[in-house]
């Protein structure tokens, strides 16, 4: 089992057990709705095995891991850092439109970044807690739930304020 998930399975037990103490008639099954319980799962409308996604992801080798193990990718490895043409990028696992690249900047961190999302639907947004001394707010498509980055709130001040650090490996790029 990897560190990441033996911790938020630890954080989801701890909510349990928390939940549970302060509401005696709660039962396991009312932990959450179906729909958070999928996000948990990282199941979206998208559904494949692990198989049918690392045969899928199979020409971009990093793909898989960062969209399904939520790795991350170099810094200033990707080509999408420094594309600046007009158009829409979208999820590398599923096609979803995520970001416009009119919401996109250089942050100078070396990974696409963006000041939102090309809608409010197009990303989930689910506490990660994998470094316990730093949480952060994970983003991930919401269609397929794939791992895309992190967002953070260091972003440009006249705009959102948000900064979407994504991991270009988990997206392509349609030129408009």
């Amino acid at each position: 089992m990897s560190r990441r998930r033996l911790i938020n399975l630890t954080a989801a037990t701890t909510a349990l057990v928390v939940s549970s103490a302060s509401a005696p008639s709660a039962r396991a099954g009312e932990f959450g709705s179906d729909a958070a319980m999928a996000i948990m799962r990282r199941e979206g409308k998208v559904r494949k095995t692990e198989a049918e996604w690392r045969a899928m992801l199979a020409d971009d080798g990093y793909a898989f891991d960062v969209l399904r193990k939520e790795a991350t990718e170099r810094p200033f490895s990707s080509p999408l850092n420094t594309e600046k043409r007009e158009g829409t990028f979208i999820c590398a696992g599923c096609g979803s439109a995520l970001f416009a690249s009119s919401a996109k900047y250089d942050s100078g961190t070396g990974w696409p970044s963006f000041v939102a999302p090309i809608a409010a639907d197009a990303v989930t947004e689910v506490p990660d807690y994998s470094i316990v001394f730093l949480p952060r707010t994970e983003v991930r498509c919401a269609t397929c739930q794939g791992h895309l980055g992190h967002v953070f709130d260091d972003g440009p001040r006249d705009r959102t304020g948000l900064r979407y650090c994504m991991n270009g490996a988990a997206m392509k790029f349609q030129p408009a």
